[in-house]
């Protein structure tokens, strides 16, 4: 009972914040983009600091850590496990200013939608027509060229932890086309990230798998990020000490 009060109070106060920061970002389209970049990264700390003081969940990088991966002068395609929303706002937290690669239906919502048009998100349109796929890969190679590292995540929609589906068909166009390595990322969110109420507190793991380098065929590129996403599927929810 105690942990589901938890998770109201962090909803209400979550998504009543969210709103104020909304309607501040508005503004902020008339400067630069580097502006709603900021303003992203704030709302991805105000997420991060309710997770860890309301419901108690924390964020622990094993092995490699963001800061010695993701630098400014290094682009990366990053593709992460997805299992949760949580997992969505702290990897904006640890990688700065990434443009993420997310579902249409996302950029088409009011007000909030335009925020992430400027904010420089890449909507994946899934009737696969060539003019959208255009579009898409128009817009990564515009973010390649700020100097921002794409987050995609290549299942192409959230799992149950433990669950390791085929990677999507439109990783390895992007992967081609904008020949850059990869970093890919396992976590295991699901395991304390539920959906409305169930959520509980412990630490969600975070782990960076070695960087695959551009050029692969796609087999073997698809090989190596499945393998790799999917490293924390059998791990088993623990106390830890390093927390972040």
């Amino acid at each position: 009972m105690i942990a589901k009060l938890r998770a109201a109070l962090f909803l209400v106060l979550f998504y009543t914040l969210t709103v104020v920061m909304i309607f501040m970002a508005f503004p902020l389209l008339l400067g630069k983009q580097s502006a709603m970049w900021r303003q992203a990264n704030r709302w991805a700390r105000l997420h991060s600091f309710l997770s860890r003081h309301i419901i108690g969940i924390h964020s622990e990088w094993l092995g490699n850590k963001p800061d010695n991966i993701f630098t400014e002068d290094r682009v990366y395609l990053v593709v992460a496990k997805h299992e949760s929303m949580f997992e969505t706002l702290e990897l904006v937290r640890f990688l700065g200013h990434p443009a993420i690669i997310l579902k249409k239906e996302l950029v088409d919502l009011p007000l909030f939608g335009r925020l992430l048009k400027a904010h420089g998100s890449i909507p994946v349109d899934r009737s696969r027509s060539a003019v959208a796929l255009r579009r898409m890969l128009r817009l990564a190679g515009d973010a390649q060229k700020q100097g921002r590292s794409l987050l995609l995540f290549p299942e192409g929609t959230r799992v149950a932890h433990g669950d390791a589906p085929a990677i999507r068909a439109g990783f390895y166009g992007l992967y081609k086309m904008l020949n850059l390595p990869v970093v890919p990322i396992a976590l295991d969110s699901g395991l304390l990230w539920g959906s409305g109420l169930n959520k509980k507190a412990g630490t969600v793991h975070f782990q960076a798998g070695d960087v695959i380098p551009a050029g692969l065929p796609r087999k073997e590129a698809e090989a190596c990020v499945h393998a790799a996403i999917n490293s924390l599927n059998n791990a088993i929810e623990k106390p830890s000490k390093q927390l972040s």
